[in-house]
């Protein structure tokens, strides 16, 4: 039985949900050696800024139970280069290419987006509002209503691609972010971001981060996640793409059950760099064997 995997993000056609996450996968160059990303929905860029990032002090990663702690602090080669050294390469991937933008300001988001909006290879744009291990900009936009607002309006303006807004889960109430960023533009939102944590030495009783706190990811996040998913979507009308300890196929098709069109995988790509292609394999079998002929009959169909 064959299985139509494809699923639309707004404008945005994938051809499979499954999605690299952001700064896991770098610019694509090294997990290509282990995995055919012409094979997957899409890849989403390491986070660009307009100009290079040396990113937080080590240490920057730290295990923890169930997931991980980072505090990279979004360094990156900048704008300039990566137009002249990442782009080349990621023209010819056969993949849906979505490029994270990161930012310090409201005017630098949307100078990345005006100039990066040239490229063809570049089909749509995640903003990263919402990044909990840098001192500038993160949290303090991710946890704003009208600086999100006014961040898609105004990236919004430079660009007819895609827009997504990447919500961080560290507010009040996510939904609240998700409709103004649809209220302002917004073809979609991701969540969520990581959840603010941190670990201690309790020899030394010292941060094990030298940022003090990092972003947490991996399965200890997982139920957090879906359950941001599902408040979206039963407030929200706009495509969800669900990121949260997804580890596995069965992980992936409970957050389409529950409300996300498409999802990214983050911190399972550093444990099992074919993660993705197992995901896909997985979720084929699940479909055959349910005699579900599109993957996108199984969004929200949650039964609460």
């Amino acid at each position: 039985m064959s299985v139509d995997l494809s699923v639309n993000i707004g404008s945005l056609k994938l051809k499979n949900p499954i999605l690299l996450a952001s700064g896991t996968v770098g610019y694509g160059n090294e997990i290509s050696e282990f995995v055919d990303l012409s094979k997957i929905g899409g890849i989403v860029t390491k986070s660009i800024s307009l100009k290079p990032r040396k990113g937080n002090p080590p240490q920057r990663i730290v295990e923890t139970s169930s997931g991980m702690l980072n505090a990279i602090g979004l360094a990156n080669v900048g704008l300039e280069l990566f137009i002249k050294e990442k782009i080349p390469f990621l023209k010819n991937l056969g993949s849906t290419l979505i490029c994270n933008i990161a930012a310090s300001s409201i005017e630098e988001y949307v100078e990345c987006v005006d100039i990066l909006d040239k490229e063809e290879t570049i089909k749509a744009f995640e903003i990263n509002v919402s990044c909990p291990n840098v001192k500038e900009g993160g949290l303090i936009f991710g946890n704003d209503v009208k600086a999100v607002a006014k961040i898609t309006e105004k990236v919004r303006g430079k660009t007819s691609k895609p827009i997504i807004i990447k919500l961080s889960p560290n507010n009040s109430n996510i939904v609240d972010y998700a409709k103004i960023a649809k209220q302002e533009g917004a073809d979609a939102v991701s969540a969520i971001n990581t959840l603010v944590g941190t670990s201690f030495d309790i020899y030394s009783k010292k941060p094990k981060i030298k940022n003090i706190t990092g972003g947490l990811s991996g399965p200890a996040i997982k139920p957090v996640a879906l359950a941001k998913v599902l408040e979206i979507s039963k407030e929200v009308d706009i495509p969800i793409i669900g990121i949260g300890g997804i580890m596995n196929w069965k992980d992936a098709v409970e957050f389409m059950i529950v409300g996300a069109s498409a999802f990214q995988i983050g911190t399972a790509n550093f444990i099992n760099p074919k993660a993705s292609m197992e995901i896909l394999d997985g979720i084929k079998k699940y479909c055959q064997e349910n005699t579900i002929s599109k993957i996108s009959d199984i969004i929200r169909t949650r039964k609460i």
